[in-house]
C-alpha cells in the first residue's frame, strides 16, 4: 500500500510538471518579416517555443492596424504595434472611426504590453536617377508612403505635412502598398520616392538598392527642431531619433544626408500587445523569454541593437504613460522587475 501511494505521488508529480512544461499554441501578428516589428515578433515565436512556453504561428506582411483590432476582438493572441494605433483606437479615430469611440475604447481596455522598441525613424528617401533630390522636391511627384490604413501611413503623411507642408492626394501623390510588397514597390519605378519609417541599417533599402544608387535625406535641422515637429514627437506613437550622422549607416550604395553631422527623424515607437486576460503565468514567460535572450535576439540584424529594445525605464524612449492608453500586463510587470529593471508607476496596471 505504501509503495501504491508513492508510485501514485510521483505519478502525479510527473503530470503536473508536463503540463507545466506543456507548449500552448499562440496566434501573432507583424509588419514585413525583415524590419523591427518582424523580427521582434518572429525572435519571441522561436525563444518562447526553445523555451517550451509556447508554439506561436506568426502571420508577417500584416496591416497593424487590423492586427491590433484583432488582438482586442480575441482573433489573434499577439500582434506589434505603433503606439499611435491604441492612441487612435482607443477615440474610434483615424483608421478606427467606423467602430466610434464607445467601441475603441473597450477594446483598448483590453489590451496590454509585454515590452517596447523603435519601430524605425520616418526618412526621404529616392534613387538617385530619380528627380527628387531632396524635401524641396516633393511637390508633384509620386510617394510611397506606406501600408493602406496603416499608421506609418498617417505618420508618414504627417512627417511630409511638417517638412514640406504638402498634402497626400492635394500636392503629391501617395502610393500605399502592404509591406510585403514594399521592396517591389521601390524597385519597380511605382513612386519617384519613399517617406517610410526607417533603420540603420533598413532592411529594405538594403534589398532594394540592388537595384540602383540611392540616398536617403535627414530631416532639415530647423523643421526638427520647429514646433510642429516636436509637438508630433510629443505625440503618443512618436518620438525623436537624432544621431550622429556616422552612426546613420546604411548598406554601401545608399548615401546617407543631413545638413551637419546629425541625422535627424520622427521615429514611431510601439511594441508588443496582448489582451490583458491572457494568464499573468504567460505573460510572464513570453516576456522573460525576450528578456533573457537580448543578445542573441539584437545579433540576428546590425539593427536591433539601435531599437530600443529592453529598455524600459525612459517613457520618453519608449512611448509608454502620457496620453497613449495601454499598460503593461501584469506578468510583463514581474518580468522586467525579476530581472532588475524599474518599471515607471505610469505604465503599470
Amino acid at each position: 500500500m505504501k509503495f501504491t501511494k508513492i508510485a501514485a505521488a510521483l505519478a502525479a508529480t510527473a503530470m503536473l510538471a508536463g503540463a507545466a512544461t506543456a507548449q500552448q499554441n499562440l496566434t501573432a501578428e507583424t509588419a514585413n518579416a525583415t524590419g523591427v516589428p518582424g523580427n521582434t515578433v518572429l525572435s519571441l515565436g522561436e525563444f518562447a517555443s526553445a523555451a517550451g512556453i509556447a508554439n506561436i504561428q506568426v502571420a508577417t506582411g500584416q496591416t497593424l492596424t487590423n492586427s491590433v483590432q484583432n488582438v482586442a476582438e480575441g482573433k489573434t493572441d499577439i500582434t506589434a504595434t505603433p503606439f499611435i494605433l491604441p492612441f487612435l483606437l482607443s477615440r474610434g479615430a483615424g483608421p478606427y472611426a467606423k467602430l466610434g469611440a464607445e467601441t475603441g475604447a473597450e477594446y483598448v481596455d483590453r489590451l496590454a504590453v509585454l515590452y517596447t522598441y523603435r519601430l524605425g525613424a520616418f526618412t526621404l528617401s529616392a534613387y538617385n536617377s530619380s528627380s527628387v533630390k531632396g524635401w524641396d522636391d516633393l511637390e508633384g511627384k509620386t510617394i510611397y508612403n506606406g501600408p493602406p490604413r496603416g499608421a506609418a501611413l498617417t505618420n508618414a503623411r504627417g512627417v511630409v505635412k511638417i517638412a514640406t507642408g504638402l498634402v497626400d492626394g492635394e500636392d503629391y501623390t501617395g502610393v500605399q502598398v502592404n509591406w510585403d510588397q514594399a521592396v517591389k514597390t521601390m524597385t519597380d519605378g511605382s513612386a519617384d520616392a519613399f517617406v517610410l519609417p526607417s533603420s540603420f541599417p533598413d532592411g529594405r533599402h538594403t534589398q532594394a538598392v540592388a537595384a540602383g544608387a540611392m540616398t536617403m535625406w535627414s530631416m532639415p535641422k530647423d523643421i526638427f527642431e520647429g514646433e510642429a515637429a516636436q509637438k508630433y514627437m510629443s505625440a503618443p506613437g512618436s518620438g525623436r531619433l537624432e544621431i550622429p550622422l556616422s552612426e546613420a549607416v546604411q548598406a554601401e550604395g545608399v548615401t546617407v544626408i543631413s545638413e551637419d553631422g546629425m541625422f535627424r527623424g520622427i521615429a514611431t515607437v510601439g511594441g508588443e500587445i496582448v489582451r490583458k486576460e491572457m494568464d499573468e503565468e504567460t505573460a510572464y514567460r513570453l516576456t522573460k523569454a525576450v528578456l533573457d535572450n537580448l543578445d542573441a535576439i539584437k545579433s540576428k540584424t546590425p539593427f536591433l541593437p539601435n531599437v530600443s529594445l529592453g529598455e524600459i525605464e525612459d517613457t520618453s524612449t519608449t512611448g509608454m504613460c502620457g496620453a497613449m492608453p495601454l499598460k503593461y500586463h501584469p506578468g510583463a510587470v514581474r518580468a522586467w522587475e525579476e530581472a532588475g529593471y524599474t518599471v515607471p508607476d505610469c505604465a503599470k496596471p
